[in-house]
């Protein structure tokens, strides 16, 4: 009687993007699955839907908040910057978005299941992450990890922009991240390939930044999935770049929900 082949393994990972301090959903967000995958953005700063919600709006107000957001989704950045100076005037800002950002990643690394690989959004502030990440917790930025027989490749950050946001960095220096993970079978980054209908955002009616470094390794070496978040409401949540399915899961702030990679 022949030998019954052995079964083959099932895998599941759960990945998130733009948690924007959602730490009750980010508790549950690896039931069910092997391993938790996280892109970035742990913060809230600025909620462009519940201008009540963040860190400015705790310091200023929500109408001051919303005020911002009117002046950003309009394009009006000099506008913003200078709407914005006039209230950190007199305000310790390095000192006091320091304090709110300690408080939120207590929660939020607290809320990570074990195992969880995780790298940095724009607004995340890297340097603090290593006091909060406990064990079961890999940080990787330009780095692979091997979960479940397939190579992940993580990169972090975004690209320079008008919004300033803590964690943006020069075109080339992306581009050597990048190039550093060589060929994977996930891709996995913060922000998206440089393909207009994966940049642009339907709520505040803007194009993001992507990277044309990204686009080009999807291209070249053809990973199985590229995983990405950064814009909340994208014109498209997927496509297909070659034999590569890219998917945004940019949305779990507001959905609480994490996409699901089986293999």
């Amino acid at each position: 009687m022949p030998a019954t082949p052995p079964r083959t393994r099932h895998h599941r990972v759960h990945v998130v993007s733009d948690v924007h301090g959602n730490a009750r959903d980010l508790a549950r967000a690896g039931e069910g699955a092997d391993a938790l995958v996280c892109l970035g953005d742990l913060v809230l700063f600025l909620d462009y839907a519940d201008h009540t919600r963040g860190i400015f709006p705790e310091l200023f107000g929500a109408e001051n908040a919303g005020r911002i957001v009117a002046l950003r989704t309009a394009r009006r950045f000099e506008e913003a910057r200078a709407f914005g100076a006039r209230l950190w005037a007199g305000v310790d800002r390095e000192a006091a978005v320091e304090r709110a950002v300690r408080a939120q990643y207590a929660e939020l690394f607290a809320a990570f299941p074990t195992p969880t690989y995780a790298t940095y959004g724009n607004v995340d502030i890297p340097a603090l992450w290593p006091e909060y990440a406990r064990p079961g917790t890999t940080v990787l930025d330009g780095q692979t990890a091997e979960i479940g027989g397939l190579t992940f490749g993580f990169v972090g950050g975004g690209l320079r922009s008008p919004m300033r946001t803590p964690y943006e960095i020069g075109d080339e220096e992306y581009a050597a991240k990048i190039e550093a993970l060589g060929e994977v079978d996930v891709l996995c980054t913060h922000i998206p390939p440089d393909v207009p209908e994966l940049l642009y955002d339907t709520v505040p009616r803007r194009f993001e930044r992507g990277s044309r470094a990204l686009l080009d390794a999807i291209r070249r070496t053809r990973p199985r999935y590229a995983l990405f978040g950064h814009v909340h409401q994208p014109l498209a949540r997927r496509m297909r770049i070659g034999s590569t399915e890219c998917v945004n899961v940019g949305h779990f702030a507001s959905t609480g929900r994490p996409w699901a990679l089986e293999w």
